[in-house]
């Protein structure tokens, strides 16, 4: 099969490495276009650009993707399929070329947790089990017909950083798989089951990393490892009346045997930093306050970085 793949985070360099090594042809791929960061605004490429000057790959970075002279790049390199892994929506003059379709890798288990962020919300909310789903894509986002499914179970103290590395690597193995099966024809498209009561999974906000302590403490423990390493769970403190912002990277549950206030933020020992919520503690292993780096507790405590009686607001 001749593959066009299109992608842009480090996310889908492991699809794109599994086909480009397969004994099919990535004769392009499709990326974003470079975009200036840091302080000196170098222009930064993705990481799917950066495989594929490392493996001679033809690149195209279009600005726009329904633009006639780059459609007509696309069509000159006859590809059978197009496979996308963590790349923007397509517009159907694109998505429809193909004669084998165009299928996307999602990491849920469809037509669960549509959207942006169901590695993260997955976890925010608790689930004990996750997978990742090939579909062929549609007019609508995360809705068209299912190819294949791979479930796996979630580790109890698995956080966002750690279950991406994982449903990376299981999805580039169903990719290359669903490729596979449309080149021998054996996959039979199933449609998505409609079902009001499904979870989604938006886009990440500000606000929907904020740690409130009213909440229990297994709430706030699933918002912590559900956003961590990035973008970071974080609450405003109050220390001698001055609010900071502080951030919370790994956490482990923690009981108490005496009574402290909800929201309180205690240092027990040389080791130890706990919140309170009303139904226990959090033992903060990993955090950050405003104007310091991150830091493990110990070395938060050693730098004097919270006083007793802070709170949690």
């Amino acid at each position: 099969m001749r593959i066009i793949f299109m992608g842009t985070p480090a996310f889908a360099v492991e699809s794109l490495k599994v086909l480009h090594q397969s004994n099919h042809a990535v004769v392009a791929v499709i990326t974003a276009i470079d975009k200036p960061a840091g302080r000196g605004r170098k222009l930064n490429q993705s990481a799917v650009k950066e495989y594929a000057l490392s493996e001679n790959l033809n690149i195209l970075q279009p600005n726009n993707l329904k633009d006639e002279g780059f459609l007509e790049q696309v069509k000159a390199f006859n590809a059978d399929m197009f496979v996308v892994v963590a790349f923007r929506m397509l517009p159907k003059v694109l998505w429809s070329l193909p004669k084998y379709g165009t299928f996307n890798l999602h990491s849920s288990l469809l037509p669960d947790y549509r959207g942006a962020a169901p590695i993260n919300w997955v976890l925010v909310n608790g689930e004990t089990k996750t997978g990742v789903t090939t579909f062929f894509i549609n007019e609508d986002i995360d809705t068209g017909e299912i190819l294949l499914q791979e479930e796996t179970q979630i580790g109890a103290d698995e956080d966002a950083g750690a279950l991406h590395d994982r449903l990376m690597a299981i999805g580039a193995g169903l990719v290359l798989k669903t490729a596979n099966g449309l080149a021998s024809d054996v996959l039979k498209p199933q449609a998505q089951e409609s079902n009001s009561h499904l979870n989604d999974a938006p886009k990440i906000f500000k606000e929907d990393l904020r740690i409130n302590p009213a909440e229990s403490r297994e709430q706030v423990y699933n918002l912590i490892r559900g956003m961590s390493p990035f973008p970071g769970a974080w609450g405003r403190i109050s220390i001698d009346g001055q609010e900071k912002t502080l951030k919370i990277f790994q956490s482990e549950m923690y009981d108490l045997d005496e009574s402290f206030e909800v929201g309180e933020l205690r240092v027990l020992d040389k080791n130890n930093i706990i919140l309170v919520f009303k139904d226990g503690a959090l033992r903060l292993k990993s955090l950050q306050i405003e104007g310091k780096r991150r830091m493990s507790s110990q070395d938060f405590i050693n730098g004097r970085l919270l006083e007793k009686g802070a709170t949690m607001i």
